[in-house]
């Protein structure tokens, strides 16, 4: 069972594929937990009940290990394809907002839209620094 497309955070991408970008310091979400996870922190994230990943990247800048990343991106996206999958960061706008951008573009959507595309359809204010939009648009799959 997939999520449900209306839920908040749920963004929906081109091919169809589900996945939930949330912020940690939020309350947890209502409704199914993931299948699997991708937290995006510097320090450890705090353990959860379903697989995960963690990708060093440190609040308002850019992945610590940008191939790391990548194939993160790649494995959310092949997840979703089955999968409840979720991205999240402290507030839930910068880093993951960012990431959502990227695994859009691998998805199908062009460097130079990714950024519009999140926001008109995951957060307004998603991907929040000038470094972070930089990144989004030189993205290679």
């Amino acid at each position: 069972m997939s999520w449900e497309s209306d839920l908040s955070g749920v963004l929906t991408l081109p091919s169809g594929r589900l996945v939930r970008g949330r912020g940690l310091w939020h309350s947890d979400p209502e409704g199914l937990e993931p299948q699997f996870g991708i937290y995006l922190q510097r320090a450890t994230p705090r353990p959860v009940e379903w697989p995960s990943r963690w990708v060093r990247w440190p609040d308002w800048w850019l992945p610590l290990d940008s191939d790391d990343a990548r194939d993160a991106f790649h494995e959310c996206r092949r997840r979703a394809a089955s999968e409840r999958v979720e991205i999240a960061c402290n507030g839930g706008l910068g880093r993951t907002g960012t990431a959502l951008a990227c695994i859009a573009i691998l998805d199908g959507i062009l460097g130079g839209d990714a950024v519009a595309y999140v926001r008109r359809h995951y957060h307004p204010r998603a991907v929040e620094t000038p470094w972070q939009r930089r990144y989004v648009r030189r993205f290679q799959a």
